[in-house]
């Protein structure tokens, strides 16, 4: 029976526990046998113990007091007790020893989140191969930053052991108390019981990056979502994935981040929109926007408090900002949200399960009560203080609600005659400002009478543009509350407006590049799981020796990018290999929404031969191709066209990754950015980095005190917590790099917003769908300073081309000051310049050298000089009133080029170039042809007979509809 017992006890107790209850009942044996034997022998003494006696001198003997109250008298008595004695010395110690040993054991396997807490409390198990103490304090920093969490506990789940640097971070006091750590494996039914994972409200798989192979990394998160969903299939699985092939194996996961599909997409957004990698990080990392309000320079100041912006949601039945706007247009309600509440309303979506979120659906979309509105503001709604973004509101008009748009009887939805009788108020002081804005909200009927004069004011010009010019600018119109009509026709006379692809069509008839491409899904992917993106293509695919740059064949004899005669500056992406994650670069800079004229050539430098497959996905991309070479040869970037590039984007090798210390794993990538940066000074190097504390090093200059000055404001803003301590960086700033680490963020984010990855994922074109539009930006010139403000722009925007501004891209120039207090933003003090002068002199005829050699024209070698005047910088959702400044570039969402129906905004030189096109005869030429894939798929499409060019990445079609 006894035995029985204790295989129960082994079963149902941990070891510990077994170690005290041996400990025990050893200590009950040992005083239960010398009690009764000592009491037993003394009967033969002349002084006779009792049992309580007897118990009081077993106690104090074992205890070494020996108060000599009672003693043993007889030579039997005395030797039992010597017996006892040694026996509690031999036993006792080795127990303590066991228990110790097992205590400590325990300690570092960590704890169990015991049955009774998991029924009580709430909490989200956290799934790692190692512990690093960064990954962990920026998920525990985004995930408690929401305040509904803050009750929730960290149960952290790993294999390895924790580091002296994590144990002190968890016995800080802020997360003592919230965090639990347990020593087991995901792959063990008993280390999952442990953490109660079936009780759990999420479980994160985070994957480690220090893994040479990123491929056995997947492969061992794997296996770990599989062995939770084995063990608790109702726990929702966060999931973190390198390689986009190994998505379909977790596809039951809610909620899967693949670091290489957001990677290359933030890459070559970042080639066709300047900085949308800075964009989408502060996007999604938790602010404030307290960073640097401390500092004293205002781009500073402006840079971080609009750096607090994030992504929210928000039924419009229940909003303060939105259920005004319930029957507008959604153009109406994203600009005056912005306008009244300084709030960027940038998408919507259904409620309902699976609905699909749309970015600036148009003003064909109704706003509807049950409509969930996703927009940009540096708190939500619901912590928002209520008050006018803009200072000239109306203070009189009753909060919560916008008057509708009532237009005159005989002109419903046309917004020419607004635009007259508002034609002299375009451009009007901020008083007349106002009035403008109360005219336009009751229909824009009000006359110059009505206006308000300020006599002692003047308004102050750009420079260059007089009163005559200024009459002769269009004024903006009001955006329509509600379009009814199916066509609305605005007549813009600005010589500044960007002619439309299809005026550009017939422009060009002549030319072969504009007319050689066709819309169509590309028929062979790389991978599993990719979303269809409707891209320019081929019609039919290059030979594969065509698609290696500056490698003669039978088709192709030039020997270097020059001879290609790109019509546009080239865009060079340098890998150790050529990853399916490099798809996701080709496809944005390939989609259907960008002109065709503006297609820029890509050029893949890679250290090893891509693999048939990979070759296969990319030979439908026009003007795609591949050479073998690598970063640190000076040849083989010339030869790739580095003096023609608009672009370089260099991706972090992962075999420099270093198992010694983590935080080298950038070492090669930094070193030989370095060279290049110092080899092309006017190079825009845009690189991704592994670890966000080396961006620092990114064009690292030893005597820079302008940049040692913003060390010391990052330090400090670290100190303050700041979960941003580096973007004051200026490489990072102006969008020139980015860590994947801050990918993380979006997947921790996502247990609060379950829609976020969604959203970034369209935002990014990474995804595409009906009615949603993507992001795209326009450059500000000196004849655009008419428009003055952002919000004016805003207003421009939404009533003509139906764009939503969301951000301003901004480099100025930084002023020097003969001041102590002055930094300055050159490289070397004036005691260096001699020695920077002979060094700049010995590159450039080093690198002349080279391309003479190569039989390059050096007149293409431009030696800039290091030294830098300029800062750039996001602001992202600035003010109504922010001034617009020359060379600004604006971030916009673009509506869909999907959208079942165009847009009704449209400008007349449009509307009769389709008539023009659909009056002119078909070609005698024209047939139907077929994309072909060698897997038999096709894809109709409308055809000119003319003579295909396959080496030069040219075909022949023109545009046409697929079916």
């Amino acid at each position: 029976m006894l035995n029985d017992l204790h295989r129960a006890m082994q079963r149902s107790q941990s070891t510990l526990a077994q170690q005290l209850v041996v400990l025990t009942a050893t200590i009950l044996c040992l005083l239960f046998t010398s009690v009764c034997g000592i009491q037993h022998l003394q009967r033969g003494g002349q002084r006779s113990f009792d049992l309580f006696d007897a118990l009081w001198f077993v106690i104090v003997t074992f205890s070494t007091v020996g108060y000599g109250d009672f003693y043993p008298d007889i030579w039997p008595s005395k030797l039992f007790m010597m017996l006892a004695i040694a026996a509690a010395f031999i036993l006792l110690p080795m127990q303590f020893e066991q228990l110790a040993y097992t205590w400590i054991e325990r300690q570092k396997q960590g704890g169990t989140y015991s049955s009774h807490r998991a029924q009580n409390e709430k909490h989200v198990v956290v799934v790692a191969t190692m512990l690093n103490a960064d990954i962990i304090l920026d998920f525990l920093n985004e995930f408690y930053s929401h305040s509904k969490l803050q009750d929730y506990y960290v149960v952290l789940l790993s294999p390895c052991e924790l580091t002296p640097t994590v144990k002190l971070l968890l016995q800080v006091p802020l997360w003592a108390a919230r965090v639990i750590y347990i020593q087991g494996s995901a792959l063990k039914d008993a280390d999952m019981s442990r953490c109660r994972m079936q009780d759990a409200e999420a479980c994160f798989l985070i994957a480690s990056r220090n893994y040479t192979d990123k491929t056995a990394a997947d492969q061992h998160t794997i296996m770990r979502s599989w062995a939770v969903k084995d063990f608790a299939p109702q726990c929702p699985q966060y999931v973190q994935i390198f390689r986009p092939e190994n998505k379909f194996h977790v596809k039951f996961a809610e909620h899967v981040v693949c670091e290489d599909e957001f990677k290359y997409a933030l890459l070559a957004n970042n080639c066709l929109c300047p900085a949308a990698s800075t964009l989408v990080t502060l996007l999604l990392h938790t602010s404030r926007g307290a960073e640097g309000q401390s500092s004293s320079e205002e781009w500073i100041k402006l840079y971080g408090k609009c750096s607090g912006n994030e992504i929210y949601h928000i039924q419009l039945g229940s909003s303060h900002f939105f259920s005004e706007f319930e029957g507008k247009s959604f153009t109406f309600a994203s600009f005056h949200a912005h306008r009244k509440y300084g709030v960027s309303l940038v998408g919507i979506g259904k409620n309902m399960d699976r609905s699909s979120i749309q970015l600036n659906p148009g003003p064909r979309h109704i706003m509807q009560a049950t409509d969930i509105c996703f927009y940009m503001n540096i708190t939500k709604e619901e912590n928002s203080a209520f008050i006018f973004a803009h200072p000239n509101q109306d203070s009189t008009r009753q909060r919560g609600t916008v008057p509708r748009v009532s237009q005159p009887s005989g002109t419903a939805d046309s917004v020419e005659h607004v635009i007259v009788k508002a034609g002299n108020i375009a451009m009007g002081l901020p008083e007349q400002q106002s009035q403008m804005q109360k005219s336009n909200n009751n229909g824009g009927t009000a006359s110059h009478n009505n206006s308000v004069r300020e006599p002692h004011m003047s308004l102050e010009l750009p420079k260059g543009m007089t009163r005559r010019s200024l009459d002769k600018r269009p004024s903006i119109a009001p955006v329509p509350a509600v379009l009814d009509s199916g066509t609305v026709e605005i007549h813009v006379e600005s010589e500044s407006e960007t002619d439309s692809d299809d005026e550009l069509d017939e422009l060009n008839d002549g030319t072969n590049q504009l007319h050689d491409y066709v819309p169509g899904y590309p028929p062979v992917t790389p991978y599993i799981g990719t979303s269809p993106t409707l891209c320019h293509l081929l019609r039919q695919k290059r030979p594969f020796c065509c698609l290696q740059l500056a490698q003669k064949c039978e088709h192709c004899t030039n020997s270097r990018a020059k001879d290609y005669n790109w019509p546009n500056r080239g865009i060079i992406v340098v890998a150790d290999y050529a990853s399916n994650g490099l798809y996701n670069f080709i496809v944005p800079l390939r989609s259907h929404a960008r002109p065709k004229h503006t297609l820029n050539p890509i050029v893949l430098l890679l250290e090893r031969r891509p693999d048939t497959s990979f070759l296969e996905a990319i030979c439908y991309f026009p003007l795609v191709y591949w050479m073998s070479g690598s970063i640190e040869n000076l040849d083989d970037l010339l030869t790739a066209g580095i003096t023609l590039a608009d672009n370089v984007v260099i991706v972090n090798k992962e075999s420099s990754n270093s198992m010694e210390e983590e935080t080298l794993a950038d070492c090669n990538t930094i070193v030989a950015v370095q060279t290049i940066f110092r080899l092309f000074p006017g190079a825009n190097i845009i690189t991704e980095l592994s670890q966000s504390c080396n961006l620092r090093f990114m064009r690292f200059r030893a005597r820079d005190n302008y940049a040692l000055q913003l060390s010391k404001l990052e330090k400090k803003e670290k100190e303050k917590g700041s979960h941003l301590y580096y973007m004051f960086r200026l490489p990072f700033a102006a969008g020139n790099v980015f860590s994947a680490s801050m990918l993380d963020t979006l997947l921790y984010q996502a247990f609060v917003k379950d829609y976020l990855i969604t959203f970034v994922r369209l935002l990014l074109g990474i995804d595409q769908a009906v009615g949603s539009g993507h992001l795209s930006c326009m450059k500000m010139s000196k004849e655009d300073l008419w428009i003055r403000t952002y919000g004016r722009l805003n207003q421009k925007l939404c009533s003509t081309t139906c764009e939503i501004p969301i951000g301003i891209y901004r480099t100025q120039t930084q002023h020097m000051s003969n001041s102590s207090s002055s930094l300055s933003l050159n490289m070397f003090g004036d005691h260096c310049n001699g020695g920077q002068g002979a060094e700049q002199q010995e590159i450039s005829q080093m690198v002349k050298c080279r391309m003479t050699n190569l039989g390059l024209p050096k007149e293409e070698y431009i030696n800039t000089s290091e030294n830098r005047d300029t800062i750039s910088y996001v602001i992202i959702n600035p003010s109504y009133d922010v001034l617009l400044e020359p060379g600004d570039i604006i971030y916009l969402i673009r509506p869909s080029s999907l959208s079942p129906e165009a847009s009704p905004l449209v400008d007349k030189r449009k509307m009769q170039a389709k008539s023009r096109r659909g009056n002119a005869p078909s070609s005698p030429e024209e047939t139907t042809t077929n994309i072909h894939d060698e897997t038999g798929q096709s894809t109709q499409a409308s055809m000119h007979g003319e003579t295909t060019r396959l080496c030069r990445g040219e075909s022949s079609a023109v545009r046409g509809t697929v079916v």
